[in-house]
């Protein structure tokens, strides 16, 4: 009995210490710090980079990798009194349209606060670098229920003006997808 009671608290803390090794790779590796970005270049400030016209293509990939939605946007950005509007079009690829205006308050020091009406509260934003991150829970409709999501949201200005965003998008801090976005500004001759 007693060779039972070791070999089952034996298998009992095995299995916790493999519990707690995968809890530790989840959640305390892979989270990223926009103070990590803050000597990158080009500089970053949204409030910059969206004003006037923006354009945009992304796709979003289920959490197994596969293609569900593409999409272009079509941006118009203007800061007045400290808030930058932005007027989103989306145009996807199964025909369907959608807007979104967000309403981000600059607040200085790299922190911003933003809202839009499918936003939950408000989406809390900071910038260092090349980099802006902006974190945020939405409202989202989906098989004909509504859900609300978290998005964890990364932008990187390129060199050459692109800005690349990745997106990851959970509930209850189960990765359900990842939103891939390149933005980019267009010339004098180009229309959005």
């Amino acid at each position: 009995m007693m060779r039972v009671a070791l070999t089952t608290i034996k298998d009992w803390t095995s299995g916790r210490a493999w519990l707690l090794t995968l809890l530790f790779m989840l959640t305390g590796c892979s989270a990223m710090n926009i103070e990590d970005y803050a000597a990158s270049e080009p500089s970053l400030k949204i409030e910059h980079y969206f004003a006037g016209e923006t354009v945009a293509w992304g796709m979003f990939q289920d959490r197994f990798g596969n293609v569900q939605q593409r999409f272009k946007v079509l941006m118009t950005g203007d800061v007045k009194d400290g808030v930058l509007t932005l007027d989103e079009r989306f145009i996807y690829s199964d025909g369907n349209e959608s807007t979104r205006i967000w309403k981000v308050n600059i607040m200085g020091d790299g922190q911003y606060l933003g809202t839009a009406g499918d936003i939950v509260g408000q989406a809390i934003g900071r910038s260092a670098g090349n980099a802006f991150n902006f974190k945020y829970q939405m409202r989202l409709p989906i098989r004909g229920r509504e859900w609300v999501v978290t998005f964890d949201d990364w932008m990187f200005l390129q060199e050459d003006g692109v800005l690349l965003n990745v997106a990851t998008m959970s509930k209850w801090g189960i990765k359900l997808g990842t939103l891939t976005v390149a933005f980019e500004k267009p010339g004098p001759e180009e229309e959005p």
